[in-house]
């Protein structure tokens, strides 16, 4: 077999030494030999100084220079740094079409021991008949391919072309070394640029040529591994275009036991007329190679042994060709303990799930990374993978360290028709087809949705819930995280751990609630997990919270959207409840909110739920109130008005409980107290029935008929019974107009007359605290006020909302006027006993 130098090799560079004016200065030599097919040219760089500074000194000045086959010549530098200026190529052209082809390794020519010293260039350009092909074998190190926009570490650099037809070049790509590729095969002929730099020593090609038969595709590529590690490779022309129709190869060499895998990492398809671009993969052991793909398919992956790889064009539309590229990964690696081992994701009776194992993120930053899969039925591998419902899945692992992944997985629970779902129950809890796989959980997604206006929802959790406050973390394995789902609406309600004080959360509109977990224990407190959502009758508010307070920790709670400040008139309210031997402190975290309203007003209610005491505050005028005892069950309400920017909304407040006590002296008093009024009750009873003995009472006019529905006491005698509220004046007209009292006469007798319109104050009276305290119009300057009532005693009939009267005329139609004595009621003579 011939060798490269044995054809015309060049024999007559050598270095020189000549004198000049200033000192020494080096000339060179270079002796082509005829017909040896190499010439040599002399250049100015590309990333060069000005060219004034440096000249090529031969027969004359110059700033190029160009040596030929059968030519000698003599030169220097008129500078002492001539490689900041200049650049040498070294062209050898090989014609294997006419003549014997020369095969073997191949040398480099004229020895880079007697070029001077610039960044140089070796290019050898081969043409070989269309029916045979070339095959360049890489020795010295294993070439890795690179992108367009990178460089090789060391300088060196190849760049390899091949040919589609005797006028059209492809570029294959540029490689450095340390890498996989071993061998490169081309049909038709082949040109390869080895950059060398001219600091570096490298006096070898490291490469040879092979003769091969026809491969008939444009190229291959072989990549050979010898252990754990990753190459990434690009399609013939890449960024450009693959040449129209054509087929290319890449074949892989994978030692035992280690597996591999393949991923896409860029793509694009052509606009294609006839056939259809495609890759093809011949596995070993499959029974259906070669097995094709589409690019935007997932690709296979824990392959074992060797394998090849081919990417085939088409026939492209002339008008709009488009661009067919390809960039991919192999990853090898070996086999985990657990690659073996098939899950079953059993999803075929969900509607509306959908479950992703993604990579967690990394800052691992060594040299290589083994890749972490997740595979398909044990073959289509990739990094990411979604599940969908309606099917069971079975999937396996190719991944050093599970932890490297994690689940993230989305549920949808709707009601269409609030007559049908109305107080219906979901318990929102992990399908154990997830808890059993070797992965962490991150999310679970439940998106709870409902029609507008009609219904609302109301989440229920198992064991009591703590709102995450800065003052109080949540330091649990997972937490709840409530948002809304309503498109367009910014609003985070918190999120909340196991271990609080909260029974309830009742939102207005569609919500996503999210279980995240924090810690890789979460498998052992899943337990713990329960959530049961229910449909409940559509109430205005954004949201209400249900709270126990805690006899042993403060209760922290904040408005929702705590970060950004509470929506736009939005109204957020607290139902706590105090034990009956307890008694709670309201503590808020600063005096003044500091908001400042655009439009409407900002107000904060706080109302006791047994006294029907309820204060009133403006957010936006008043300071907060300070820390006070409350000693039953209470509302705290916040609404919002339209804030101007800046400044918004956020409360933070906290109860804490402590035993109630009482005052000795205060018992005391009550005992003799409630002694005394007895006594003068029996007195006053005994003396009232004996006055009624002796007195005889004439029957009067009738003037009402008595309604047993309310107090049967004399309304004009007010020391004779017991005042409660619906005794008092604060219902007790003192004049009543006529149209009132003969209305029904006035309208028979003239037609129709004029009725005065009647409103009654009715209280808040929720028996449990089932629903908020009615807000204040939003534009209301109202200061801050307290009603109250006297508190009945226990035991005490329920108030009625009004107290009916039915008036009749007298039967002489004249009303006395006589003493306060005389009863509005119709009187009868009692019947004494024995009489």
């Amino acid at each position: 077999m011939e060798h490269l130098c044995e054809q015309g090799a060049v024999t007559g560079a050598k270095r020189l030494f000549v004198p000049n004016m200033v000192g020494q200065r080096t000339a060179y030599e270079i002796d082509l030999p005829r017909g040896s097919g190499v010439t040599v040219l002399l250049k100015p760089g590309t990333q060069t100084l000005p060219v004034k500074l440096c000249y090529i000194i031969s027969k004359r000045w110059e700033t190029t220079l160009s040596i030929k086959a059968g030519e000698k010549k003599v030169f220097s530098f008129s500078c002492q740094d001539p490689h900041n200026y200049f650049v040498i190529e070294i062209q050898k052209n090989i014609d294997c079409v006419s003549g014997q082809c020369p095969f073997g390794e191949v040398h480099l020519q004229p020895s880079t021991s007697v070029l001077p010293t610039l960044n140089r260039t070796f290019i050898w350009d081969i043409k070989a008949n269309k029916n045979v092909s070339l095959e360049l074998q890489f020795s010295l190190s294993r070439l890795r391919q690179i992108g367009p926009a990178e460089s090789c570490p060391d300088g060196v650099t190849h760049r390899i072309s091949g040919r589609v037809d005797a006028s059209t070049m492809v570029k294959i790509g540029t490689f450095c070394g340390n890498g996989t590729v071993s061998r490169i095969k081309m049909q038709e002929g082949v040109s390869l640029a080895l950059d060398l730099p001219w600091f570096h020593s490298r006096n070898v090609s490291g490469f040879s040529i092979a003769n091969r038969l026809s491969i008939k595709r444009l190229c291959i590529i072989e990549s050979v591994f010898e252990g754990e590690g990753s190459a990434t490779l690009m399609s013939a022309n890449y960024p450009d275009g693959f040449p129209e129709d054509e087929l290319m190869t890449w074949q892989f060499v994978i030692p035992a036991p280690l597996r591999a895998s393949v991923s896409f990492l860029q793509f694009s398809v052509s606009n294609c007329v006839k056939k259809e671009e495609r890759v093809e993969y011949y596995i070993p052991g499959s029974t259906t190679n070669p097995e094709v793909f589409k690019l935007e398919d997932q690709q296979p992956g824990n392959m074992a042994g060797n394998f090849n790889l081919s990417l085939q064009g088409c026939d492209q539309d002339a008008q709009n060709p488009g661009i067919l590229r390809l960039q991919f990964q192999v990853s090898v690696q070996h086999p985990q303990n657990g690659s073996n081992k098939t899950y079953v994701v059993d999803l075929s009776k969900e509607r509306t799930m959908s479950l992703s194992i993604e990579p967690r993120p990394s800052k691992l930053k060594r040299e290589f990374v083994p890749g972490c899969f997740v595979c398909l039925n044990s073959r289509t591998c990739s990094t990411n993978l979604t599940l969908t419902a309606g099917s069971k899945h079975s999937i396996s692992f190719l991944c050093d360290d599970l932890t490297r992944l994690w689940i993230n997985a989305e549920k949808t629970i709707s009601c269409l028709d609030h007559r049908y779902c109305h107080r219906t129950r979901h318990s929102l809890q992990l399908p154990q087809s997830i808890l059993q796989l070797p992965l962490q959980l991150h999310d679970f997604t439940w998106k709870l949705l409902v029609p507008k206006d009609r219904l609302s929802l109301a989440l229920v959790p198992a064991q009591k819930l703590q709102q995450h406050t800065h003052e109080r973390v949540c330091n649990t394995s997972f937490s709840y995280l409530v948002a809304s789902a309503v498109p367009g609406q910014d609003l985070y309600f918190g999120s909340f751990c196991s271990g609080g004080s909260i029974e309830q959360i009742q939102v207005k509109e569609n919500i996503s609630v999210t279980l995240r977990t924090f810690a890789p224990n979460f498998q052992q407190e899943s337990s713990k997990q329960d959530l049961t959502v229910s449909f409940i009758p559509h109430f205005k508010e954004e949201s209400v919270f249900t709270v126990t307070s805690d006899t042993k920790n403060k209760v922290y709670l904040r408005t929702p959207n705590w970060d950004r400040g509470l929506p736009s008139l939005a109204s957020v309210s607290w139902n706590i409840s105090v034990p009956r031997n307890q008694v709670a402190c309201l503590t808020f975290l600063k005096e003044r909110t500091g908001v400042v309203c655009q439009t409407g007003r900002a107000f904060m209610i706080i109302q006791e739920q047994r006294a029907h005491a309820e204060e009133i505050f403006s957010l936006e005028e008043e300071v907060l109130p300070k820390p006070s005892f409350r000693y039953h069950s209470f509302w705290v309400n916040i609404s919002n008005c339209s804030p101007m920017s800046g400044k918004q909304l956020d409360l933070l407040f906290w109860v804490s409980l402590s035993p109630r006590t009482t005052d000795l002296t205060v018992i005391v008093l009550a005992v003799v107290g409630g002694g005394a009024l007895l006594l003068f009750a029996l007195g006053f009873i005994i003396c009232f029935v004996k006055k009624n003995k002796k007195k005889k009472i004439t029957k009067g006019p009738a003037v009402g008929i008595y309604n047993g529905n309310v107090n049967t006491q004399m309304p004009m005698q007010p020391k004779k019974f017991q005042k409660r509220r619906k005794d008092n004046d604060s219902h007790v007209y003192a004049v009543i107009d006529d149209t009132m009292v003969y209305g029904h006469l006035l309208q028979d007798a003239s037609g129709p007359f004029l009725q005065a319109e009647v409103d009654t104050y009715r209280p808040f009276q929720g028996p449990t605290g089932d629903f908020p305290p009615s807000l204040p119009p939003t534009n209301s300057r109202a200061p801050t006020v307290k009603l109250a009532t006297d508190e009945p005693p226990p035991g005490s009939p329920p108030e009625s909302d009004s107290e009916p009267y039915t008036f009749s005329h007298p039967k002489d139609g004249k009303v006395s006027n006589g003493s306060t004595d005389t009863p509005l009621l119709d009187a009868h003579e009692p019947t004494e006993p024995g009489e």
